[in-house]
């Protein structure tokens, strides 16, 4: 069995949402191969929120616009349950409601190893909010 370093979300169930297919395809292969169960990913907000309010999840990956809706009413969903979220975005920054101004924004393309740090660094056993940015 690999050690931490190479798993670091090993059996951590890490919601993927996002609708460009090529992007999702490889975020959830990374995430995988650090250990990580992936639920999804799904490219609209609806499934999404269906999976926000129901599935058993560790952390989240978001991106921000999904086939033209807003991925806020996910985002507040996860944050009510206290799951850890990270933003990924082809936006600035500056589109951020001040809200989320605590979680981790990753634009696009994204660094893996990034992803991988900011979600490691949020999830802690029991749940918990992601440090600040």
């Amino acid at each position: 069995m690999g050690s931490v370093a190479q798993f670091p979300l090993l059996g951590l169930r890490i919601l993927l949402a996002e609708d460009d297919y090529l992007i999702a395809e490889d975020v959830a292969r990374m995430l995988e191969r650090r250990g990580a169960d992936v639920v999804g990913p799904v490219s609209t907000v609806a499934d999404a929120s269906r999976l926000a309010v129901s599935a058993a999840l560790d952390g989240a990956v978001l991106d921000v616009n999904l086939r033209g809706d807003m991925v806020w009413p996910v985002a507040d969903m996860l944050r009510a349950r206290h799951v850890p979220t990270v933003f990924l975005t082809g936006y600035g920054v500056a589109s951020c409601p001040d809200r989320y101004g605590d979680l981790p924004w990753l634009s696009k393309p994204i660094m893996m190893s990034e992803l991988v740090s900011s979600l490691s660094r949020g999830i802690s056993p029991g749940g918990g909010a992601i440090p600040s940015r």
